[in-house]
């Protein structure tokens, strides 16, 4: 698909580009142990693409997936370290080289008991001070994020750099370009790409945007089943949904399903490419960044499950429209590098691994709730009229109504600990000074506790008063709430926190280390490739060595 929508794209590029950049000459091709910084960085983060789905599909790899497994670095035990696996907490770990604790985004919503509207939740990627904003129909900015992104860091070295940020979702395209990003797009709904309040449309998105239209005007008859994935074919019920068996139909006009499908990122990659055509990135005399976030793998595995034809089929086309991109980018002559990694993993739905010799797999009781909890508490303790507890789902934080009494206080932390602690699914309930009293975690990130993974999630302004984690295998939609998604992520457990970390550029040789590493080591490993200094204060991260064997990719210890 990517070859057809980019070839469409083209006719675009005679217009004014995104920013009008003169082209020069792309330099030579690296060797491994040159020390001349690639042109671009193409930083791509592929949502909800676990460790455990890349390895699993990783013998059928034919197109770019293969190219970065095959000839590129591979790491393929990186962990977003932090307890709150999420997108935007995951994405704003990926080009900050900083845990949550450190760039303040904790969650994909979190609450503000104080805040002057009557919503008090927070979405990650809103600015709230903005009138009519909402967590739901929010005003979009990168006004959370605390810390510079590697695309900001660049730009203060040398303004000239062009920073491109273009995703899916809009808190994937905001935590990885950044305040300072010259171009933030998301795919907004069926009208298309869209950006910042206020920002006007250029050609290029204009473009884009008649070619999505022109696309989801025609019915997609769904793909062909890979050989790979004819194992994964039989139906599974959850709720009042079956899945299982999907090949992505879908009638004309039908925006729920092409974004729920591998349509969507092949247009996000033709999106891409037709800007590094446009804006010439790669072809000045500084280093460009641009920044793709792929959101479909999540889409498919919240609304299908990660292991049936749904997912099996995405991996495939994913793989497939990577290795049209980087063709089109080698087409150019563009000297690039290539980091691929994923905002967290990912757990399938109870039903189907109850199916596949996991019974214990379960969803989570209604009780755990924050409606039911605040409920329970309040009849434990007497305390009426107010809603004893906020929070946004029967996993994570939980905040405690801000207008108790120091005693009464007391008694719903007590009540809700004894509650929390004695019931079968939960793991634990760490306190706010629990948390804050923990040191920072180091070392490797799969020795971590859960206490250490939580204080990497910990922000003291933004954090709850208790964070609840629920045990393994027990999924955090309650039975009742099987409407549309079947499966989630979101726990402290290695099937949500690890990832793939994957790295490419021509001229370095392969290698593979199968130990552990974190997504907050990416900003640093880039930066070394690009001669541009990081305080190492100021990040959580260090530099991976890209250079097999002798020499080293990364400044001097």
């Amino acid at each position: 698909m990517l070859k057809k929508v980019a070839a469409a794209l083209l006719l675009a590029s005679a217009a004014p580009a995104l920013a009008q950049a003169p082209a020069a000459a792309p330099a030579p091709a690296p060797t491994s142990t040159s020390t001349i910084p690639p042109k671009l960085i193409v930083a791509i983060s592929v949502d909800q693409f676990s460790a455990d789905l890349f390895s699993e599909y990783r013998q059928y790899y034919v197109g770019g997936l293969k190219r970065l497994t095959e000839q590129g670095i591979v790491f393929p035990r990186g962990y977003q370290s932090h307890a709150a696996t999420e997108t935007c907490p995951g994405h704003s770990t990926i080009l900050t080289g900083s845990r949550p604790s450190r760039t303040g985004i904790i969650a994909n919503n979190w609450f503000d008991l104080g805040a002057a509207r009557a919503d008090k939740s927070i979405y990650c990627a809103e600015d709230e001070s903005q009138p009519g904003s909402s967590s739901g129909n929010y005003v979009a900015s990168p006004v959370h994020l605390k810390v510079p992104t590697l695309g900001g860091r660049m730009k203060n070295a040398n303004p000239a750099t062009r920073v491109v940020s273009i995703a899916g979702k809009d808190r994937a395209a905001i935590m990885m370009g950044g305040p300072n990003a010259d171009q933030v797009w998301w795919l907004g709904g069926p009208n298309g790409y869209v950006s910042y309040r206020g920002v006007a449309t250029p050609p290029l998105v204009a473009k884009v945007n008649e070619v999505l239209a022109e696309r989801l005007a025609q019915p997609n008859p769904g793909f062909e089943l890979p050989p790979q994935c004819a194992a994964r074919d039989f139906p599974v019920k959850a709720g009042n949904m079956t899945v299982g068996t999907g090949r992505f139909a879908r009638e004309a006009g039908d925006f729920k399903g092409f974004r729920v499908s591998p349509e969507q990122d092949a247009m996000t990659l033709a999106f891409a490419a037709a800007a590094v055509e446009t804006m010439a990135l790669g072809r000045q005399a500084q280093t460009d960044i641009l920044s793709i976030g792929l959101s479909a793998t999540d889409y498919i595995g919240h609304t299908y499950g990660t292991e049936g034809t749904e997912s099996c089929i995405q991996v495939d086309r994913l793989d497939r429209e990577l290795g049209a991109f980087f063709d089109r980018l080698d087409k150019d002559g563009l000297d690039y590098v290539v980091m691929l990694t994923a905002d967290h993993g990912g757990h399938d739905l109870p039903e189907r691994h109850r199916l596949n010799a996991m019974p214990m797999e379960q969803r989570v009781d209604m009780a755990l709730t924050p409606k039911a909890l605040s409920a329970a508490i309040a009849e434990k303790t007497g305390i009426t009229g107010k809603k004893l507890i906020w929070g946004d789902g029967p996993a994570g934080d939980l905040y405690f109504d801000p207008s108790l009494t120091t005693a009464q206080r007391a008694r719903v932390e007590a009540a809700t600990l004894a509650l929390l602690r004695a019931h079968r699914q939960v793991q634990t309930v760490f306190t706010k000074a629990e948390i804050a009293a923990t040191p920072s975690p180091s070392g490797p990130p799969e020795s971590w506790s859960l206490l250490q993974e939580a204080r990497a999630s910990f922000d003291p302004q933004r954090s709850g008063d208790l964070l609840l984690l629920l045990k393994p295998r027990v999924m955090s939609i309650p039975e009742q709430a099987v409407m549309g998604y079947v499966a989630t992520h979101g726990s402290p457990w290695d099937t949500d926190r690890r990832v793939p970390i994957l790295f490419w550029r021509k001229g370095l040789a392969h290698f593979e280390q199968p130990l552990g590493v974190e997504t907050v080591d990416i900003l640093p490993t880039l930066a070394a490739l690009i001669h541009l200094p990081v305080p190492k204060n100021e990040i959580d991260g260090r530099c991976l060595d890209l250079v097999a064997g002798d020499g080293d990719s990364c400044p001097a210890q």
